[in-house]
């Protein structure tokens, strides 16, 4: 097993307290995929962003607190705006466990800048300095990629880093030389589906369904995410031993696609990629559960707490905390908002037709 992937796969976790919709939250990751399911406004994306920056923070050029401004985008660029916005506590805290070390970061509602205290940094380099991790946002920007980072950099438009990361990675080009064994399998089923491979030219993305080429913004947004997937699998980002987050991957993807999507993510985690995913699909979240054979695979469950939200109605606080419920089995979970909506639409579908 690689060393930098069992380093941070072990004893895997995350702490946050006071932090943009947090109150409190400890949550231990399995080593497989990692699924996170929620109402809207639960924070599912916000621990997704949390871990991504923490492992971006394993290289050297990229610090902690600065990648999570980057990443979160308050206005001014203040770290301060992440504190949970409530009466009482006025510092967040955040901290995000590897089996051998972690790294931590506090600040308050008076930091300027980016100025958290950030601890436990330079080891966390040390121990997890081959440590690669990708972030797939839910849209797909890939088909605005020319010139974006440039006119991110320079001011004039306003996206995440999780979009510029992401063109980035997409751009490492190594069209020619012999595809590894070990990624024909992959891509071979990724192609079958977009009909397609990748290419990158002048700063644009293109679909080669033959020798013609199609340029990203000419082709559904569903084809274009499944083309994403092919050509970091192609280019080697998406190896043993790396992280890989992503939100929402069922938008825009046509259902009948949602098998063979769960089968390379399940692939792909038994090769060594450990996967964090927010979903409000009940098709992708079951096939998780079903499929789930020989990998390791946990469902976790972000929700309103109803105890919390009496105490606070009752002092006149109108705050509501945020509790997780984990579990292997997705149809287990007592706290599960994607299988209330689907039995309730049933119910309505059911309730129409009879009358």
């Amino acid at each position: 097993m690689n060393q930098h992937k069992r380093l941070w796969q072990e004893c895997r976790g995350v702490e946050i307290s006071n932090f943009t919709v947090f109150d409190a939250l400890h949550i231990q990751f399995c080593d497989g995929i990692n699924v996170f399911v929620g109402e809207n406004g639960t924070g599912k994306t916000h621990i997704l962003k949390l871990l991504y920056a923490a492992s971006q923070a394993a290289r050297h050029d990229v610090s902690f607190s600065a990648k999570l401004i980057r990443l979160f985008l308050p206005d001014g660029l203040k770290i301060s705006r992440l504190v949970r916005r409530h009466t009482g506590n006025d510092t967040a805290s955040v901290k995000v466990s590897s089996d051998k070390t972690s790294v931590g970061m506090t600040f308050s509602r008076r930091s300027n800048k980016w100025n958290a205290t950030v601890t436990n940094e330079e080891k966390w380099e040390k121990q997890l300095s081959d440590l690669t991790s990708i972030f797939i946002p839910a849209k797909e920007i890939l088909s605005n990629a020319r010139n974006l980072t440039e006119a991110v950099k320079a001011g004039n438009v306003d996206f995440d880093d999780t979009y510029t990361d992401i063109i980035a990675a997409a751009k490492i080009d190594i069209s020619r030389g012999v595809v590894p064994a070990n990624r024909k399998a992959y891509l071979n089923i990724l192609q079958k589906i977009t009909g397609s491979r990748v290419t990158v030219a002048k700063e644009r993305f293109y679909l080669l369904p033959g020798r013609a080429k199609l340029e990203f913004p000419l082709v559904a947004e569903g084809i274009r995410k499944l083309a994403l997937l092919w050509q970091l699998i192609r280019n080697g980002t998406l190896e043993r031993g790396s992280v890989l987050f992503w939100d929402e991957p069922e938008a825009n993807i046509n259902p009948i696609h949602i098998p063979v999507l769960v089968d390379m993510l399940i692939r792909l985690q038994q090769n060594g990629v450990q996967i964090f995913i927010a979903t409000h699909d009940y098709v992708l979240a079951k096939y998780l559960e079903i499929k789930n054979k020989n990998s390791e695979i946990r469902f976790y469950s972000l929700y309103f707490s109803d105890t919390a939200a009496a105490k606070t109605k009752k002092s006149g606080n109108d705050d509501k905390i945020i509790e997780v419920e984990q579990n292997r089995r997705f149809g287990d979970m007592l706290h599960n908002p994607i299988m209330d909506a689907y039995n309730k639409l049933l119910d309505d579908i059911y309730k129409d037709e009879l009358i």
